[in-house]
């Protein structure tokens, strides 16, 4: 019987997806020999209050860019003080609790809003991306909602305009996925949308990219088993995606560090309230991609992660609880501290 996939919020150079997947293997088995990860460490709080934070990107100055979805809002955050200041409110907010303001991107330091679950039916706003062109100006570039309205998916879903959950630059717009239709868009700046990537039933969630090279977190469907949280690579070409790593619950973001080592972001054992709820408090992690396809633990014990940056040897893990939480010393030489 198909599983019905969540709508989590809570829950970005190879010619074939097979090469892409040896390329990193490759690296992460050689970083692996050298990376020697440290004794697991308890996270820093960097930031506390933000409301219904989820999506995240470095910008200018190493600046971290989160959005807090329940209020429509971006901010910029400090990563050596923590201070928050606000770059630009108004955004559609949460209808639901999840939802509204979900990820950003910039590109040529102009930055680019997700916004998800505020259209049909909520009729709240444009599910799509939105530019942000001063502290309250903005310009919808890509109604992805009425696309995905237009151009169903072939696996089963509840709502028309889809989930949208994170994004990427790539290629001169941006790679999109949507947790509830599985599959990855390419969005250009000129508000073009094709389908980039489709899947079965496997919950799309962060991404990012290496050339034209992209690396996927898959939460799976619920109950999210760990054997479903998943990292996965394709290119451009039609070709199947390949499975670099699994074994964490619920995974929500995946990120290179330093000397391409692959970092992975669980958010932890689902709470099995319903489809879209997310993992019970205090049982996410920080995993490293091992060569072999398993999972090294860097860090446990994380409260309902949503997104994660790297930042030398720093990750910045963002929370549903609205916390910012440091993780140092994430690798070891010759890509980190001894």
């Amino acid at each position: 019987m198909h599983k019905r996939n969540t709508i989590s919020q809570g829950t970005t150079v190879a010619r074939r997806s097979s090469a892409a997947a040896g390329l990193i293997r490759a690296l992460t088995r050689a970083a692996a020999t050298v990376a020697l990860v440290a004794p697991l460490v308890a996270p820093a709080q960097l930031v506390t209050g933000l409301l219904g934070a989820s999506g995240s990107t470095v910008g200018p100055g190493q600046s971290l860019y989160v959005t807090e979805g329940l209020v429509g809002r971006l901010s910029r955050v400090d990563p050596r003080t923590g201070a928050v200041t606000t770059v630009a409110e108004g955004l559609p907010g949460s209808v639901i609790g999840i939802g509204g303001a979900v990820d950003v991107a910039l590109i040529d330091d102009t930055a680019y809003v997700l916004v998800g679950l505020v259209g049909f039916p909520f009729g709240a706003g444009i599910d799509g991306i939105y530019r942000v062109d001063g502290p309250s100006s903005f310009t919808v570039v890509a109604d992805i909602g009425a696309w995905a309205a237009a151009n169903p998916p072939a696996t089963p879903f509840d709502l028309p305009n889809g989930v949208p959950y994170a994004m990427q630059p790539y290629r001169g717009g941006f790679l999109v996925t949507d947790g509830h239709h599985n599959r990855v868009l390419h969005v250009t700046l000129d508000g073009a949308i094709r389908e980039f990537k489709a899947f079965d039933n496997i919950v799309p969630t962060g991404l990012d990219v290496s050339g034209y090279t992209v690396v996927l977190a898959q939460a799976g469907p619920v109950p999210h088993l760990p054997e479903d949280g998943k990292v996965v690579s394709f290119g451009p070409k039609p070709a199947p995606p390949v499975e670099i790593g699994a074994g964490a619950p619920l995974l929500v973001d995946v990120q290179f560090g330093r000397g391409r080592t692959l970092f992975a972001l669980a958010q932890g054992t689902w709470d099995g309230a319903a489809p879209g709820s997310p993992a019970l408090p205090n049982t996410g992690s920080l995993v490293r991609v091992n060569g072999d396809g398993s999972f090294t633990v860097v860090a446990a014990g994380l409260d309902r992660p949503t997104s994660m940056q790297i930042i030398g040897t720093t990750a910045y893990v963002v929370t549903l609880t609205g916390e910012i939480v440091a993780i140092e010393d994430i690798a070891g030489p010759p890509f980190g501290h001894r």
